[in-house]
């Protein structure tokens, strides 16, 4: 099996899995696994396709500007509209593998939080890669628009090593790994955090 098709059975299972999460709906999100650096190449999911449909060959090799390069099995197909900002983010943080879902909680905290999403002395921290306590995490907030480059610049001026995550306003959230099982353990421990927060919130707003 090749590196690309690995990647592609990979990707496809990790989608069935977030679509049956309800974090897929309609053809929507995308994930990407790194196949090289020198010249940094991803396989990206295709645009356009039900995610908890995927095959192996449900994938697009794209560069760092998220476009398809000419030298692979169906250089004609068309990558996610994304793949730009996923090529930023590997770029950026040196992930092998970037997910982007529209979960309900970071679009909700974000609103809540324009400026960044607080978190401290949860133990579910402790999943997202941070310490459970005196450990205060931001998650980063972008405005959300259909030029990647933006998007990816505003990722950038605000990127942190140490928080593998965005947020994109009225749109949903990237979280990044070594590979997509850790983005995964990430992702699922973030989504627990915000949606704590935002009822949290919620609630400590109702008992005033």
């Amino acid at each position: 099996m090749t590196a690309l098709e690995a990647a592609g059975r990979a990707i496809a299972a990790e989608s069935a899995r977030y679509a049956g999460m309800g974090w897929m709906r309609g053809t929507s999100g995308n994930l990407s696994v790194v196949l090289g650096r020198a010249p940094l190449r991803l396989a990206v999911t295709v645009s356009g396709r039900d995610k908890g449909e995927l095959s192996m060959d449900d994938v697009v090799v794209v560069d760092e500007r998220g476009e398809a390069v000419a030298d692979q099995p169906h250089p004609e197909r068309t990558p996610s509209a994304e793949a730009g900002l996923h090529g930023r983010i590997a770029a950026v943080s040196g992930a092998g593998a970037v997910v982007h879902v529209h979960a309900l909680a970071p679009v909700v905290a974000a609103e809540r939080w324009p400026g960044g999403v607080p978190l401290r002395d949860l133990e579910m921290l402790k999943g997202f890669g941070r310490a459970a306590h005196d450990d205060p995490v931001t998650v980063p907030v972008i405005a959300n628009g259909q030029d990647m480059r933006a998007l990816g610049d505003a990722f950038e001026a605000g990127y942190a090593a140490d928080t593998p995550a965005l947020i994109v306003a009225r749109h949903g959230v990237y979280v990044w790994g070594d590979d997509l099982r850790q983005a995964r353990h990430r992702l699922e421990c973030l989504e627990w955090l915000l949606r704590f927060s935002v009822q949290w919130d919620t609630h400590t707003r109702s008992a005033r």
